[in-house]
């Protein structure tokens, strides 16, 4: 086979030596790395666009680390190089070939783009294709043609790189070792990104969709501007927009095909069904790494998911997870010391980059020494530390509740009459906004914001112990239990979980804004719930107003202690604005709404409602 590659550049040790101390960037990776760019045909005959980065030392073999991409995998043109190859530097300092390909009709690949394109399990001729036949003929064609690899491939990537690394590892190509689906798009009507319990999360993806639907010809050399709102302030902008199909006529002109798509399905039907990836994780060949943030403001519940489903469908498989206290895709770049005002001592990102997913595409793809990883390292918030577990959730984690009583109180015993009530008006002209500054969209830091100004709202009903005698560790999913009536047909219901920092809590070191930490109310987790689908997220049931009626439902795992001193708060509330999108509090379709639809009500929380938690024995 004719080589690709000019001759070897043999380095003497002492550059080497010299190399660690060199940050790595485009001059840098140019120097080290010769780029080919190829259009690969699959089985159909459509040819897919991709980059391949191969060290100028051929003096021995390497693994391909691969990433598939729909957000272009620029830049374009042969002499053009990046400034990195990811997940850290590491991995272009020790050596790989690294292969980015513009993944089906995005970008210069040939073929049809489809959102989360779903996965067929039988495929009987050429014509059916989907994400993981294409991640099996591009890895085929790798490994015959590009010189000098080991015969190992590697696959990851963040968001929704993350859903293709997740197809890449159904696609059953027996070179393919090793797959990290890092903050993977999994379930996109029950948590991930666009609904959250059938919610939908108005801001995120009208600012994503308006953005990621722009026209694309040809290549782009440099990134396009984002959309313009006009103002910063998110929350006016969205309440002036109203429903979302008059977003659509407004802003996308009926254009944008998933809009639509957003629009028509408003329950869980057959259209999302099938793009729920993680029905299909059976059989998994290659190890898996599942990597998520616990504050990941957008695929959270796909990191989780993810993990959870591979243990039941492929229970032989070697399947890990790793959580750290990390923004969306915060641990592929940045420190991870600290999220908006919350720190946790420590540079968590960096610690994960040096020694988890580094050692683990070393041992399964170099065939380097097992860094005997646990199946879950996950990082403990509050106390701010690392933790291994055998399992996640912990088996050592014991199942209690937090029962709601009267005037606000909060505790692990029930109350005497579970028939008392508390009660709030929601104006879904006026909805509970979801931060206390501008934002023109969902931020990154909103998952551990303050919520003083929120429990301070005559429509937020708020729950807190007593100051804690000793710390509690809540480890794993948490579940919302709520009994409740209203005077309307239908209601969304928000529960968050919260930690309340003591009075004298210590403000900053560097404290540039004089932030006043005392008396925080620190986000820990919160879930919103659309009240139709309180049976069943495939067909919607209005509420009969005064009738009580049960509404149960998870919030995504936390591992977070809360210390001693702190106190435990729970708020529940029935808007979390622009976030999610206003319910008219009508039985109506929510997406069509009109102004004049949106109506007041008054929304009762009985006291036999609770939050069940896992708490873990103190260690």
């Amino acid at each position: 086979m004719r080589s690709l590659l000019p001759a070897a550049l043999l380095l003497a040790s002492p550059l080497l030596a010299q190399e660690k101390k060199e940050e790595i960037d485009a001059a840098w990776i140019r120097s080290r790395y010769t780029k080919h760019e190829f259009r690969i045909p699959m089985r159909d005959g459509v040819r897919l666009f991709i980059a391949v980065y191969t060290p100028k030392d051929t003096s021995k073999t390497y693994p391909i680390l691969f990433r598939r991409t729909p957000y272009s995998l620029r830049p374009y043109g042969p002499d053009n190089y990046p400034a990195s190859f990811g997940p850290s530097d590491k991995f272009a300092r020790e050596g790989y070939v690294f292969a980015v390909q513009d993944v089906r009709g995005r970008w210069m690949s040939e073929g049809d783009f489809e959102h989360v394109r779903p996965f067929r399990t039988v495929k009987s001729n050429p014509r059916d294709i989907d994400e993981s036949t294409d991640v099996y003929d591009t890895i085929d064609w790798l490994v015959k043609n590009v010189p000098n690899n080991n015969g190992c491939v590697g696959m990851w990537g963040i968001s929704y790189p993350g859903f293709y690394t997740t197809m890449g590892a159904l696609s059953g190509h027996p070179a393919l070792k090793a797959v990290s689906p890092q903050a993977p798009v999994t379930d996109w009507f029950l948590g991930d990104d666009w609904h959250h319990n059938g919610v939908f999360f108005l801001a995120h993806a009208f600012n994503f969709m308006i953005n990621f639907e722009k026209p694309h010809p040809g290549p782009v050399r440099k990134a396009e501007p984002d959309f313009d709102h006009g103002t910063p302030n998110g929350y006016k902008f969205f309440l002036d927009l109203g429903s979302a199909v008059i977003a659509n006529e407004k802003h996308f002109k009926n254009n944008s095909v998933f809009w639509n798509d957003l629009v028509r399905h408003s329950s869980y039907d057959s259209f999302w069904e099938a793009r729920n990836a993680s029905a299909h994780l059976k059989n998994i060949q290659p190890a898996m790494l599942t990597v998520g943030g616990w504050f990941d403001a957008e695929n959270l519940y796909g990191a989780l998911q993810t993990y959870r489903a591979a243990e039941k469908l492929s229970p032989s498989a070697r399947n890990l997870i790793v959580m750290g206290p990390w923004w969306h895709g915060q641990w592929g770049g940045d420190d991870g010391e600290a999220l908006g005002s919350v720190r946790f001592d420590a540079k968590t990102a960096e610690f994960y980059r040096e020694n988890i997913i580094f050692p683990f595409f070393e041992h399964h793809l170099k065939q380097k020494s097992d860094p005997n990883l646990p199946e879950a390292w996950m990082f403990e918030t509050g106390r701010n530390q690392w933790r291994r577990f055998g399992e996640w959730p912990p088996k050592a984690a014991r199942q209690r509740t937090l029962f709601f009583h009267p005037r606000g109180r909060l505790a692990f015993e029930p109350p005497k009459d579970t028939g008392a009530h508390d009660e709030y008006l929601s104006d879904p002209n006026k909805p509970v906004p979801v931060v206390d500054y501008p934002a023109a969209g969902m931020t990154k830091e909103y998952m551990a914001d303050d919520q003083r100004f929120a429990s301070q709202r005559p429509d937020v009903l708020v729950y807190e112990t007593e100051p804690l005698e000793e710390d509690v560790t809540f480890a794993g999913p948490l579940t919302a239990l709520l009994q409740v009536s209203t005077t309307a047909s239908d209601a969304d219901f928000v529960v968050k979980l919260i930690d309340v920092y003591p009075d004298d809590f210590p403000n900053p070191t560097n404290n540039p804004k004089g932030l006043k930490m005392g008396g925080y109310q620190q986000l820990v987790r919160g879930e919103p719930f659309r009240g139709r689908f309180r049976n069943g997220f495939a067909k919607a049931e209005p509420f009969t107003p005064g009738q009580q009626a049960k509404i149960e439902f998870e919030l995504p795992d936390v591992l977070h202690t809360f210390r001693r001193e702190h106190r435990i708060m729970v708020q529940v509330q029935s808007s979390w604005f622009p976030l999610t999108d206003r319910n008219p509090q009508q039985f109506i379709d929510v997406y069509t709404a009109k102004e004049a639809d949106y109506r007041k009500a008054t929304h009762r929380v009985y006291h036999s409602s609770s939050l069940s938690v896992r708490v873990l024995p103190w260690q």
